[in-house]
């Protein structure tokens, strides 16, 4: 034997034996190889395993859609254990501030973009996706102890909530006569909260238009703590947090002015019965980040293709599949803006807006 294949062969028993000292690897994963052999020529052809989707997701907004985006998460993760999806609560109008200001990828909103917030995401470059998710009623509630308040029209809402009211209306028995004279403290949300703007703009007709002296928080379980142990309560968050404390509080029903006491319920918020307080919800999405960010674009899919099985879960109502049909479509075509464009849309519902988009 000649002494070049000697030395090849103590070399190969060399590497053999290094190769198995070497420590397994763990965590990278392992390329596909394959060889084949063509007129005697060995090809090695490779083919790389992808890593798994990983990464943070940085959500933020309204206290209404959070739980809808915690569930959304929750059951993602699952698939997906790489990726983390924290969920902020600094109400709608705090959380456009860090969205528009390119701090989130994904903002919950429980009502559509304002002008001026589409304003500010325009002066830093963010392109947004909007996509309804779900629908709600606003509850107005008292403590159990009230056994004289069933049902309140617009009308006296407006009365006890307006700019005008504060240090006026201070009394149940300046709201309707025959109402005990008894004191009058209101709950309700901030005013950072879509909560808010939603519920102003349709009882007393003004956005953000409210009286002052009320205990107010981002945080809809204070409120259910204040109207729970409060017996001349009256306060208003989303049916899905009376839902979620249905024993501490007693449920008011609302005569829209045609003498029709109507309760919210998935019902009575669905075919539009339960006025004006019903409303759809929201998440927008940083146009940008779900191009660049395979974590992104996955969690938006799987949200608007299992929200209709999660959304009541969680006590809100599901859209009809058309609009969820719709809003996956919106999303895979990347149409940016706001169907609202800023505006209350008086007549329109959500299905005319994204089919007049499309």
């Amino acid at each position: 034997m000649s002494r070049v294949l000697k030395v090849s062969g103590l070399l190969i028993v060399l590497a053999v034996l290094i190769a198995a000292c070497q420590p397994t690897p763990t965590a990278t994963p392992t390329p596909q190889v394959f060889v084949t052999v063509v007129k005697e020529q060995v090809v090695v052809e490779v083919t790389p395993t992808p890593g798994p989707v990983e990464g943070t997701i940085l959500v933020d907004g309204s206290s209404t859609v959070a739980p809808i985006t915690m569930a959304v998460a929750e059951e993602f993760q699952k698939q997906y254990p790489e990726v983390r999806v924290p969920v902020g609560i600094s109400g709608t109008g705090g959380g456009f501030k860090k969205f528009c200001a390119g701090e989130t990828d994904i903002q919950d909103a429980s009502r559509p973009i304002k002008k001026s917030e589409i304003e500010a995401c325009a002066k830093n470059n963010i392109e947004y996706i909007e996509l309804p998710v779900a629908f709600d009623g606003l509850a107005v509630m008292v403590n159990p102890a009230n056994d004289f308040v069933t049902c309140l029209t617009v009308e006296e809402l407006k009365k006890i909530w307006e700019p005008e009211a504060e240090g006026k209306i201070t009394n149940w028995s300046q709201v309707r006569a025959g109402f005990p004279d008894r004191p009058l403290t209101l709950y309700g949300p901030g005013v950072d909260s879509g909560t808010f703007d939603y519920f102003t703009e349709a009882i007393v007709g003004k956005a953000k238009a409210s009286r002052g002296d009320f205990l107010a928080s981002e945080d809809d379980n204070v409120l259910v703590q204040g109207i729970a142990g409060d017996p001349n309560a009256l306060g208003y968050f989303g049916l899905a947090y009376y839902e979620e404390n249905k024993d501490k509080l007693k449920l008011v029903a609302i005569d829209a002015g045609d003498g029709k006491c109507v309760l919210p319920s998935p019902e009575t918020v669905a075919n539009g019965t339960y006025k004006p307080l019903s409303r759809p919800l929201f998440i927008y999405v940083n146009r940008a980040r779900a191009d660049q960010k395979d974590e992104i674009n996955l969690f938006v899919k799987y949200y608007l293709e299992n929200a209709k099985k999660l959304v009541p879960e969680v006590g809100y109502i599901p859209l009809t599949d058309e609009l969820y049909s719709l809003a996956l479509q919106r999303y895979e075509k990347r149409i940016v803006g706001s169907v609202f464009k800023g505006e209350a849309q008086v007549g329109m519902t959500l299905a005319d807006l994204l089919k007049a988009e499309q």
